[in-house]
């Protein structure tokens, strides 16, 4: 299997485990950020949008609100498991103007030149080749379109991320820190390299610092099992994953921890 192939494999097996807690309530970081990322946008009225790694429609359903009936939205994701959540939000919501479907953002298949915006959040560090799949996203961009990409920040869901590393390799040092891709582009500066690389010199790039509130321990669980860490999860045996589950939600509890780290990095361009 080549690297690619192997990194959708593992984002879809990871985030389809993961769509029985992505929607927690405890989970409210996807909803925030999501919104947040379409907000910063001023999408007017009537827009053509594509949402790439939509997931269960975070940004997906706020962009078509903010297009209004006039408007279509495209959200495209890996994780069937996601996109039924994300539908379900839509038909509740009423919003007949945003399709959502499984697809690899590599091998769209969409016309270039065709989207008044193009949106990828918490999803460009999946690819092995990210500039390529920039390249790719911004080559369905409309000339005077606007191309928003958002990814994590530094210390990353810190202090509970470095508790939930030390319980994995306790148990299983072999998977220590071995699927967190997010890690890869993780500051301003990169994620501006990774924009120069695909050829897009004018982004505007900004780091926001932010704090995700962890209400009681039960919460970090959810944030664990609804997010990325789940791919890790999976490759633990029962008594492994009881094992892991408890020494974080002690380590919550003994360090009285009320809140994660929740720091992004947003990039537009307009071209």
């Amino acid at each position: 299997m080549s690297a690619l192939e192997d990194a959708k494999t593992r984002a879809a097996a990871t985030y389809n485990a993961a769509s029985d807690y992505y929607d927690d309530p405890a989970n409210s970081f996807w909803s925030r950020f999501g919104r947040r990322t379409v907000e910063r946008l001023g999408i007017p009225v009537g827009a053509s949008v594509l949402d790439v790694c939509c997931g269960s429609g975070a940004s997906a359903i706020p962009a078509a609100e903010h297009v209004g009936p006039t408007g279509s939205v495209l959200g495209v994701d890996l994780a069937d498991g996601l996109l039924s959540l994300a539908r379900a939000k839509a038909a509740r919501l009423g919003l007949r103007n945003v399709e959502l479907r499984v697809a690899d953002m590599l091998e769209l298949g969409l016309p270039v030149a065709h989207f008044d915006a193009v949106i990828c959040v918490f999803g460009i560090f999946f690819v092995p080749d990210m500039a390529a799949a920039v390249r790719a996203l911004w080559s369905v961009v409309r000339p005077g379109g606007i191309l928003a990409i958002t990814t994590w920040g530094p210390r990353f869901f810190e202090p509970g991320s470095s508790a939930f590393w030390a319980a994995v390799q306790r148990v299983r040092p072999d998977l220590h820190r071995g699927f967190n891709p997010w890690d890869r582009i993780c500051d301003p500066s990169s994620l501006d390299a990774l924009l120069r690389e695909a050829g897009i010199a004018n982004a505007q790039v900004m780091a926001e610092s932010g704090r995700h509130p962890i209400g009681c321990p039960e919460d970090w669980w959810s944030a664990v099992m609804g997010s990325g860490y789940r791919g890790t999860i999976e490759q633990l045996t029962p008594p492994d994953i009881e094992r892991v589950r408890a020494e974080n939600l002690e380590y919550v509890r003994a360090n009285n921890i009320d809140f994660v780290e929740a720091n992004v990095i947003f990039a537009t361009a307009i071209k």
